[in-house]
């Protein structure tokens, strides 16, 4: 591989990064920060996402034992189809309709993703597939997002191990890129287009993290975050609900493998957003997951997008293949 910058074309959105290795040595005098909190206790009496507890508003949390879903008490998308036309060209905007949820993980307060089992993981996936279907089916959503944003540093307002679904009316812009890139490929060169770039990762295999015989975590060629990840099926599906139960414990056993590698690349609980891009029935598009976790350099410094990459495009140093292979490394 050149040593020189080069850029490189993300297939699912059309942007470009530009990577840099030959800054990878340059001496850091940027920020630093405290060592990472400690763990968190298995319940907490004021968190209103442990059993039993209150949650604002009143509304008490059943005594749960495993995955937990209730509608979020501060929902950004509000019910029930309202149509308009933009009449200002200038000044457009139009409604938003759209279900969001919050998905409890268990009912350990300090049990991330990364300290449960792949049966545990596995009930989390069920519960995807199943609220995806449930989702898809209304008139007022268009599209089901499913994420995580794990630890402080990612903003999560709450330590307990949870997650969020947000059902738009319409194709939040990520995805609706990412469904036209699809579409395109598929009728341009009459395959699927994570299909053919899985074929050509696995061909490669610098860049691949881990795999079972039904899902594969890699860093992808564009990757703007240092260790970014997508996950792809090997069976090309749309949606979770269209995944097998054995493909669903596939999922499930490489989540375990990938959250644990994570917290063990700088001994810490790793922050991350993971988030799902699915389209149910769209027989070009693909399911896949995004690892989009800010750790550059230790488990304090961050990686932040400034100056040229919110003016320009995302910059990196450390290379997709040299971050791959330190995370391989702590599998």
């Amino acid at each position: 591989m050149t040593a020189r910058p080069e850029r490189r074309l993300n297939l699912l959105s059309g942007d470009w990064v530009l990577v840099s290795p030959q800054r990878v040595s340059r001496p850091w005098q940027g920020a630093t920060e405290d060592d990472a909190a400690p763990p968190p206790p298995s319940y907490d009496p004021e968190c209103y996402l442990c059993p039993g507890n209150a949650r604002v508003g009143g509304v008490h949390n059943p005594d749960y034992a495993g995955v937990n879903v209730f509608d979020n008490d501060f929902p950004a998308l509000l019910p029930g189809v309202v149509r308009a036309t933009p009449a200002d060209p200038l000044l457009v905007a139009e409604p938003e309709a759209g279900v969001c949820r919050v998905i409890c993980y268990g009912p350990d307060h300090g049990r991330t993703m990364a300290a449960m089992t792949p049966a545990e993981i596995a009930a989390v996936v069920e519960v995807w597939a199943a609220q995806t279907a449930e989702l898809a089916a209304r008139d007022d959503v268009g599209a089901v997002t499913i994420f995580e944003n794990r630890g402080a540093m990612m903003g999560a307002s709450n330590p307990h191990p949870h997650g969020q679904i947000w059902a738009t009316q319409h194709l939040p812009n990520e995805l609706d890129h990412e469904v036209r890139r699809q579409r395109d490929w598929a009728a341009t060169h009459g395959s699927l287009l994570l299909d053919d770039y899985l074929a050509r990762e696995l061909a490669e295999g610098v860049r691949l993290v881990t795999a079972n015989d039904s899902f594969v975590a890699l860093v992808p060629f564009w990757a703007a975050w240092p260790f970014e990840l997508l996950v792809l099926p090997r069976r090309a599906v749309a949606s979770f609900d269209a995944l097998t139960p054995a493909e669903r414990d596939g999922l499930a056993a490489l989540l375990s493998v990938v959250t644990r590698a994570y917290d063990r690349l700088f001994d810490c609980a790793f922050p991350y957003s993971l988030g799902w891009h699915q389209h149910p029935g769209d027989k070009d598009f693909t399911l896949h997951g995004h690892f989009l976790p800010p750790l550059l350099r230790s488990a304090t410094v961050r990686k932040h997008m400034v100056g040229f990459e919110l003016l320009g495009m995302p910059q990196r140093d450390l290379t997709p293949e040299d971050a791959a292979a330190r995370l391989r490394a702590c599998l």
